[in-house]
């Protein structure tokens, strides 16, 4: 039991989380810009016009992750960072930015992992109907080719969307999250139906522009389930549940299966068309073949799951929490089972090689009187979770872990007020200053290569 001796330890964050620098240099608006500048919508008003100001300050953070002995990087491109109107005109100053940033990360031996789509949709393109154009397929695309022609030199591995579940359930049904809106759930299902056929297109384009061969994947998410004990019902229950979906209406984002499936076999599940199917956009079979286009690599953000037994009537039945269950800072359930489980089910299902592309936890983190940050918690939070990854990687092809996140960074909706960083920022002065558990983390590194 032992992770593979090239496995990718490192952390990852998001461009519109940490860069700031919203308006600088010729980027042009996202969604997320016009969503935190409206009143309302933030807490506090929270924006990230500067959030870490990592754009003018990104040498300094890659020297502290070469410093916390991280090997590689997950980021995120912003699409209107490079294309200022989602399409046409290329900013060469946002070129330079992503080019100066891999330049660094190599000279310090970080292996970049980039991410084309961490919810930074251009306004412009949102504003031509975003996903619920079928134009933006293409446009997308587009974006895809020109990251590949620039940055595919030095590149290999790319992740075209992370969390959709997130950015279409959160974005378009709920309205928590940029654009804010709550659809009908037939727009809903139009606008899920063409984010999987964007994500085809730019795994066609970006091997079509690649300028050296890649490893393309995509970074859903999920709340995993693991079995409430090792009897052979409860396991196949926990199985079932994981690739379950949900009866909510509501609620249909949060599965893994019907974004997962006609990624890797070419067609939704059975379930989800049988309840969803007359709400469904024209479903041909090029489209199925598009978003089925072959990846090479999963990655899966995993924090937290349920506990499944097997009931009487032989169906899944989720374990009730007690009430005094161990829970994080922003209240989710602290449950290391998910990191064995979670992989393990996908890996057996999806039989393809499997990086964990988040995985962390939000703590109350204080600086104390001695200048530093003692977050017990969260060292106690990754050391149970590592154990159970530790314990996957006899059961799946685990090429990868990455902790969300580097430093304390914009939260979305939640502003500033929820730390997930192994580094704490200081908001005033955006001083950097690494929490124990950033040296927690160094050693496990260390004693694990």
């Amino acid at each position: 039991m032992s992770y593979r001796k090239d496995f990718a330890w490192g952390c990852a964050t998001s461009s519109y989380q940490i860069e700031g620098a919203y308006n600088t240099d010729g980027k042009g608006p996202d969604i997320w810009d016009v969503f935190s500048h409206s009143p309302g919508r933030t807490k506090n008003g929270d924006t990230g016009d500067v959030a870490c100001n990592h754009y003018h300050r990104m040498k300094e953070d890659v020297a502290m992750m070469a410093s916390l002995g991280l090997n590689s990087y997950r980021f995120s491109v912003n699409w209107a960072r490079i294309l200022p109107e989602g399409r046409g005109f290329v900013n060469e100053a946002g070129i330079r930015f992503y080019d100066e940033l891999i330049d660094e990360l190599l000279k310090n031996d970080i292996t970049p992992f980039l991410t084309l789509y961490h919810w930074e949709m251009p306004y412009e393109i949102y504003k031509r109907g975003g996903w619920m154009n079928p134009d933006t397929v293409e446009w997308f695309g587009d974006y895809a080719a020109l990251v590949a022609d620039r940055f595919s030199d030095r590149v290999k591995n790319i992740f075209t969307l992370n969390e959709p579940q997130c950015f279409v359930g959160l974005g378009y049904v709920s309205g928590e999250h940029a654009p804010g809106l709550k659809t009908t759930l037939q727009d809903s299902l139009c606008i899920f139906h063409n984010v999987l056929k964007s994500h085809g297109r730019a795994v066609q384009r970006l091997r079509e522009k690649a300028r050296q061969p890649l490893m393309i994947g995509i970074a859903p998410t999920g709340s995993m389930c693991y079995p409430a004990s090792d009897d052979p019902k409860d396991i196949e229950a926990a199985r079932k549940a994981l690739f379950a979906i949900p009866e909510d209406p509501n609620r249909w984002t949060w599965n893994v299966s019907a974004w997962s499936d006609p990624v890797f076999f070419g067609q939704y599940p059975n379930e989800f068309l049988q309840r969803f199917e007359a709400y469904m956009p024209q479903i041909t079979d090029a489209d199925m073949k598009l978003i089925s286009e072959p990846v090479d690599i999963y990655g899966q953000n995993i924090y937290n799951g349920h506990m499944i037994r097997m009931g009487e009537d032989g169906n899944p039945t989720y374990v009730e929490r007690p009430a005094d269950f161990p829970q994080t800072a922003n209240g989710w359930p602290i449950t290391p089972e998910c990191l064995y489980w979670g992989p393990r089910f996908l890996y057996e299902r999806y039989k393809t090689p499997l990086y964990i592309t988040e995985n962390g936890t939000c703590c109350n983190d204080v600086l104390s009187p001695d200048g530093a940050v003692h977050d017990r918690d969260r060292v106690n939070f990754l050391s149970q979770y590592l154990e159970q990854l530790e314990k996957a990687t006899e059961v799946a092809d685990l090429r990868g872990y990455f902790l969300w996140s580097l430093m304390d960074n914009f939260e979305w909706n939640r502003g500033y007020s929820d730390r997930f960083g192994m580094v704490y920022v200081d908001f005033n002065n955006l001083q950097r200053i690494p929490k124990d558990s950033a040296y927690w983390y160094r050693d496990y590194i260390k004693s694990h290569k």
